[in-house]
């Protein structure tokens, strides 16, 4: 196969029909020339607003679930507790961005630490959430249509349709404009938030909080956790609604300017937002209308403000930028999934055509693909809450895999070239991999299906890497020639 290298985008490779490291392929020049993306489309700005995008539409809908399970303490527990392993996680990436900053992300930092199997282990976890995230977000974005009014649509296979081809569209006519478009929209729907937070703070009522009944015989139980101890654990994945998916920035490192400076700066100040904008949705819309009210409903944030069941300016206008709001999340997350599989594909896990670029320099199949199983799951199912379980159970395991890379990086190569290093060190990733691993516990305790539907796509995905890719990876592709250089460094060191 022809393969071979950009002096921008991956660096020298081998000279064509040489042994690659660990008995990987060698490519010639054309391979990595039909596979490079445009660099210098993205700075802090845009970046911050990806990250912020791809958790908007979060805010506006799902975590309320969390109150049927914890009640308003056990879900405000769980929140500050996943809140804090972004944080912590955040940190860690922004470290290992600036040492590897590729479109592969995790699943570049992981190949280094933890070899072929981790970094195949991470990257398919991460494509899990990628992939099925968007998929269960066109159908919310279906049921806003529908609620709304907007065209007399329903929300069916044609909305899901559209919403595929038109945002696969503008990411396919360019990277810079796809993400000034995610910028925009992100921005109407963190104004709307703000919006919504001040109408509601007007009617706040500190009782509303713990009005949910208090469920007899669970352990530890009172008003403000109806349902025990156990409740708060059961709250940790709708407590990560906030936050998910503000990992995904560093999959735009090879379309970024300055990628060492700008990914930690941009990933810092969108965890920042995002933590603000947690903490006033979380308690304007329950103290508004009270936490009994709101824990089961698809729009929270309106009827916190419709108490008397009647629309108002306020809540008309959170209503449409909650559309808005999904629209940049499931516009984000599409980006996020093509550059990771766009990656796994370039270095031979995933089967290699996926990874060819247009002339605009985007990944159309690792845009296509994608979004056509997505359209097909949305179409064939209709249970958007079942696909994100699905895709939360895929995230907390790539959160566990990323924190344990840094962790062992840390140990293993403490003299590595580190522009950028993660406040606290591995105390902090640490903590991260502790509460990632409690909350891919939890997601047991919300939907066993969900998370046995999770296992047995990654039964396929490892006999696949088992049995075929694992023996043709390429060796010129940037994330294996960073870890086939640690090889190097450590048989030297030996010798």
């Amino acid at each position: 196969m022809a393969d071979s290298t950009d002096s921008q985008t991956a660096p020298p490779i081998a000279p064509s029909g040489a042994a690659a490291p660990g008995g990987t392929a060698a490519p010639d020049d054309a391979y990595l020339e039909r596979r490079t993306l445009r660099r210098g489309s993205a700075g802090p700005l845009l970046l911050t607003g990806l990250g912020v995008a791809y958790v908007v539409s979060g805010d506006f809908s799902g975590w309320n679930n969390g109150l049927a399970q914890g009640g308003f303490g056990g879900l405000a527990i769980a929140s500050i507790l996943m809140g804090l392993m972004y944080t912590c996680l955040v940190f860690a990436l922004a470290e290992l961005a600036s040492i590897l900053p590729t479109a592969g992300g995790g699943y570049g930092f992981a190949r280094r630490a933890l070899g072929t199997w981790g970094g195949f282990l991470t990257g398919t976890a991460i494509l899990i959430e990628y992939v099925l995230a968007p998929a269960a977000i066109s159908i919310f974005i279906g049921d806003y249509v529908e609620s709304l009014g907007l065209f007399g649509l329903h929300s069916s296979w044609p909305v899901y349709l559209a919403c595929f081809v038109i945002f696969i569209g503008i990411h396919l006519w360019g990277v810079g404009e796809a993400l000034r478009f995610s910028l925009i929209v992100t921005a109407i729907a963190v104004a709307a938030l703000l919006v919504f937070a001040l109408a509601a703070l007007t009617d706040f009522h500190v009782d509303g909080l713990n009005d949910i009944p208090v469920k007899e015989g669970a352990f530890g139980a009172n008003s403000w956790l109806p349902f025990g101890i156990l409740g708060i654990w059961a709250a940790f994945p709708f407590g990560m609604w906030f936050f998910l998916g503000i990992e995904g920035v560093p999959l735009a490192a090879e379309e970024t300017k300055d990628p060492v400076r700008s990914l930690p700066k941009a990933m810092a100040a969108g965890m920042g937002i995002l933590l603000l904008l947690a903490l006033i949705t979380f308690v304007a819309a329950t103290g508004a209308r009270g936490s009994a009210a709101i824990q089961s409903v698809g729009d929270p944030l309106v009827q916190a403000l419709q108490p008397d069941g009647k629309p108002t300016t306020v809540s008309r206008i959170v209503n449409y930028a909650g559309l808005a709001g999904l629209v940049a999340s499931f516009f984000s997350l599409i980006f996020a999934g093509s550059r990771q599989l766009f990656a796994l594909s370039r270095a031979g896990y995933l089967p290699r055509f996926l990874s060819l670029t247009s002339r605009r320099k985007a990944p159309y199949l690792g845009l296509l693909v994608p979004g056509a199983l997505g359209f097909a799951l949305a179409a064939a199912t209709g249970d958007g809450a079942r696909m994100l379980n699905v895709a939360v159970f895929g995230a907390t395991i790539s959160y566990a895999l990323m924190a344990l890379s840094h962790i062992v990086l840390r140990r293993r190569e403490p003299g590595l070239d580190r522009p950028y290093r993660t406040p606290g060190g591995m105390l902090t990733s640490s903590v991260a991999f502790v509460l990632a691993c409690s909350a891919l516990v939890a997601t047991f305790l919300v939907d066993k299906e969900a998370a046995f539907i999770a296992l047995g796509v990654y039964v396929v995905a490892l006999a696949y890497f088992a049995f075929y890719s694992r023996h043709r990876l390429v060796a010129a592709a940037p994330e294996e020639e960073f870890a086939a250089l640690a090889a190097a460094e450590a048989e030297l060191e030996r010798d």
